[in-house]
């Protein structure tokens, strides 16, 4: 495509966000001022599709077999698929303390206009914007993974607010690990002997895990929550149970420290005389594959024409995201927009959930929005960009 026929295009995805801007911005605040929890996020949900209906997207609801997923896809002629990934879900008690409606309409933005660049007949091929509940809990993304749900992809892209621009997220692997004893209840004062307290297990469990931590790598994080620690004080606990979050900087090492955790569970059921049980009860998620060719592109997009920016590498600690599941199949990027200008911010706190419903805010989500969909147009239009995106991602999964 000849340069002016290129600037065309992008004249096309800019004007498109531009003329949503009232739409995108509105969105965002209702979202963030009607919170939804993971996987109950009915209003959130619907408001985006019903946006991206009415651009013309043909919208999936219920998308996966879960009640707030959507898939919103527009299709013209042959080429590459790029999708963008929105999330709804809030937090209890600090609502949108995350930002995640920002991370919405970001997707919104980015979708409508890279969406009008395939109606003015700009480029073809494939735009889809993916609605996943339930990042803060179960990861949607993570299940839809599992199911194959964002292969064949040639982008998946998204944008998070944070304290700072940056261009990679250096995500933490996670498991998520319940432990449940049984024991035999007894009179804790007249016939202790009788008993084998499953509480015991848990604190064994606890102690285990505190000595474990001397051997971990820096990356790793060990941390959990008594659940259940019995009835009353004076009968031995026949069950008890514990949660834990496992978390660490690659997926091989997590699974290796998972495997020493299972030990101390064991070594704890032993020394207890209990027995023990270890399940998932929230969806594991892979640390990000970052797509350096993607983010480069990205940060070429915001901190040029858009004025976003100047982005850093990554910060120097993050949390766990459902996005590395996804990046795991498909080239991916998790941008951090900054919405604090320079201020220190924390996420989930009371502040941030204040700072994501600010007009700085909203300006930095719209070009976010536009940077996305100004990446996703290079994938479209560049077929070598596009290959080596695709290299990257090849190259990288054969190193996690």
């Amino acid at each position: 495509m000849e340069t002016m026929s290129l600037e065309a295009a992008r004249n096309a995805v800019l004007g498109a966000v531009d003329a949503a801007e009232a739409e995108l911005v509105s969105a965002a605040r209702k979202i963030h001022a009607r919170p939804e929890l993971g996987g109950e996020e009915v209003f959130a949900s619907a408001l985006a599709a019903s946006i991206l209906e009415a651009s013309g997207f043909e919208v999936e609801r219920g998308y996966a077999g879960l009640p707030t997923a959507f898939l919103a896809r527009k299709r013209r002629g042959q080429g590459r698929r790029v999708a963008f990934l929105a999330e709804y879900d809030a937090l209890p008690e600090l609502g949108h303390a995350c930002g995640h409606n920002l991370i919405c309409a970001s997707a919104l933005a980015a979708g409508l206009g890279l969406g009008a660049a395939l109606d003015s007949g700009a480029a073809q091929g494939e735009v889809l914007v993916y609605g996943t509940p339930a990042e803060e809990t179960d990861g949607a993304k993570a299940a839809m993974a599992a199911k194959g749900l964002f292969d064949g992809l040639d982008a998946a892209l998204m944008a998070h607010p944070y304290a700072g621009n940056y261009l990679l997220t250096e995500s933490l692997a996670m498991d998520a690990l319940e432990v449940e004893f049984a024991g035999l209840s007894s009179h804790a004062a007249a016939s202790p002997w009788e008993g084998r307290n499953a509480l015991d297990g848990v604190i064994l469990l606890f102690t285990g895990l505190n000595a474990l931590r001397q051997q971990l790598r820096p990356d790793a994080r060990v941390h959990g929550i008594v659940s259940n620690g019995g009835a009353a004080p004076n009968v031995i606990p026949d069950r008890a149970a514990a949660r834990f979050y496992l978390r660490a900087g690659s997926r091989a090492y997590l699974d290796a420290v998972s495997a020493r955790f299972r030990d101390c569970v064991a070594a704890a059921a032993l020394a207890s005389g209990t027995r023990a049980e270890t399940r998932n009860y929230e969806a594991s998620f892979d640390d990000m594959v970052n797509s350096r060719i993607l983010a480069a592109r990205f940060g070429e997009h915001a901190a040029g024409r858009l004025g976003l920016g100047p982005f850093g590498g990554a910060p120097d600690s993050f949390g766990s995201i459902d996005m590395g599941n996804v990046s795991r199949r498909a080239p991916s990027i998790h941008i951090l927009f900054d919405i604090a200008g320079g201020s220190p911010l924390t996420a989930h706190s009371p502040a941030f959930r204040e700072a994501a419903a600010s007009p700085r805010a909203e300006r930095a989500m719209l070009a976010a929005g536009k940077a996305l969909a100004l990446t996703g147009l290079d994938v479209l239009l560049d077929e070598a960009f596009a290959a080596a995106a695709r290299a990257e991602f090849s190259a990288s999964l054969g190193k996690t």
